[in-house]
């Protein structure tokens, strides 16, 4: 049987080998042309049908894309090949480097113009310049993908492209839909932007010829479905399991890691037994202290959905009622820890540079991804200022913070309570004044008293239970063949 398919696959080349020449001598040139794209594209719809080769598409940094990172080791999990096609900068998670299945594709940076060009001019040359890397990287360096996957946003031009590579093989073409660009793209410009409502167009034009869509939230399937007319699965991101509570002895560890840059983390006196928040006591092994601070945590990736501003505010509110209570107000100190990189980064540090606290430490670390988790596995509240350009997504770094069991106060938005359920598994304020109160309410007594955090931590229990690599396995993977 076997010789036979060998046989019936030389008379078929056989068959085209003359065609293509016969074409040629008759100077059909155009009609040549045409022959040999339809070959190559019935080659990749016919793998597009049955393949296990997956290209995920995210045009940001890899390392800071956590939630297309789990899609890659999704696929991979269930034996494929996978490309991802993206910026450097931030290392991914280790289970992305050292997974012999996962394949990662650098883009170079877009060309830096000078700066007395139009802004038009210089959006038009990246774009292009974009254009040219994805079609290079997509035609020339991975095999044909069965699936091609894109994070939105950007929508331009990413949108476009996996749509077009998608005609050439007959991929199955799926959006992941994050937010919108065109919301993004608004903050800056203003709604009535003409290049904001062209990228509103292109969004919608090029978003409903996908084969299939997910997105974060209920709210943004109901508003895709509603104004787009596209019908998405609502994939709410799950925390993987290397989002847990941390062990004493990892986070004693850490914490003297950290006291060598941050000096909230330290003890100031013995090096490398005490930390601010723990003692190696040799004979009983690590214990946390009993007059410890506390530790709140943010992360950010320093954009303008995020108003920090709000955060530093509460925390002068929080260390004006510790001094004017005393000792009687029973709240602990402070250490906030601020994670992330990004554009107004340096601006914030320069904010926090002028405060003049004594109760109140504030730093912002830089960490490798696998430390992220173990600081929030060693917190005591998480803070979330993401208040969403569309009001439809959710913030992920919530989604962290819950797999370690962490309780957050979060900045209210439109659909927070399909992640955040106040007064259950957190709290929801409004005002800098509101998140003074509620970190006092949380904190005093601490670290005694912490009724209400364990409260939480209990709630939260069930949402730890449900974590991605389950929730992609129902809902992700049946769709994949259909």
């Amino acid at each position: 049987m076997s010789k036979v398919k060998h046989l019936d696959l030389i008379l078929q080349l056989s068959l085209i080998t003359f065609m293509e020449v016969y074409l040629y001598f008759n100077e059909l040139y155009s009609l040549m042309f045409v022959t040999i794209l339809f070959l190559y594209m019935a080659s990749g719809f016919r793998i597009a049908r049955s393949g296990s080769q997956a290209c995920i598409i995210v045009l940001g940094d890899i390392g800071r894309s956590p939630r297309m990172q789990y899609h890659a080791l999704s696929f991979a999990k269930l034996k494929f090949d996978v490309d991802i096609v993206g910026y450097g900068g931030s290392i991914p998670h280790p289970d992305i480097v050292n997974n012999t299945r996962i394949k990662r594709h650098i883009l170079r940076e877009p060309p830096k113009l000078p700066q007395f060009l139009p802004k038009i001019f210089q959006y038009v040359i990246k774009v292009l310049f974009q254009v040219c890397q994805l079609f290079f990287v997509l035609f020339f360096n991975i095999k044909w993908p069965s699936h091609i996957m894109v994070q939105n946003p950007p929508s331009i031009p990413t949108l476009f492209v996996a749509w077009f590579v998608r005609l050439i093989y007959g991929s199955k073409y799926i959006i992941d839909w994050h937010n919108y660009g065109y919301t993004i793209l608004g903050l800056s410009l203003g709604s009535w932007n003409p290049l904001v409502r062209f990228a509103k167009w292109f969004e919608k034009f090029f978003g409903k010829k996908a084969d299939g869509h997910f997105c974060v939230t209920n709210a943004m399937k109901e508003d895709l479905q509603k104004n787009w007319s596209i019908k998405a699965c609502t994939l709410y991101d799950r925390p993987p399991e290397i989002f847990k509570e941390t062990p004493l002895t990892q986070k004693h560890e850490l914490f003297l890691k950290l006291s060598e840059d941050y000096f909230g983390f330290g003890d100031g006196s013995t090096r490398g037994i005490k930390t601010a928040f723990t003692e190696d006591t040799r004979s009983s092994g690590v214990v946390e202290k009993s007059d410890r601070p506390a530790l709140v945590i943010s992360s950010t990736s320093w954009t303008e959905d995020e108003d920090f501003s709000i955060l530093l505010g509460a925390l002068e509110l929080y260390e004006k009622a510790k001094i004017a209570g005393g000792k009687s107000s029973h709240l602990p100190n402070l250490v906030c820890a601020i994670t992330g990189k990004g554009p107004q980064k340096k601006f914030y540090q320069q904010e926090i540079a002028k405060m003049n606290f004594k109760h109140v430490n504030i730093c912002t670390p830089w960490l490798a991804a696998e430390e992220y988790p173990l600081l929030l596995g060693s917190a005591d509240i998480g803070v979330c200022l993401h208040t969403s350009s569309s009001g439809l997504d959710l913030p992920m770094k919530v989604v962290d913070m819950f797999g370690c069991g962490l309780p957050v106060c979060a900045i209210d938005f439109n659909c927070l309570d399909e992640l955040v359920k106040h007064n259950e598994n957190g709290l929801i304020f409004k005002t800098e004044a509101e998140l003074a109160e509620q970190l006092q309410i949380l904190l005093r007594g601490f670290p005694e008293k912490q009724n209400k955090l364990k409260t939480f931590r209990e709630n939260l229990k069930s949402f730890q239970a449900y974590r991605w690599q389950e929730s992609w396995t129902d809902k992700v993977k049946p769709t994949l063949y259909i």
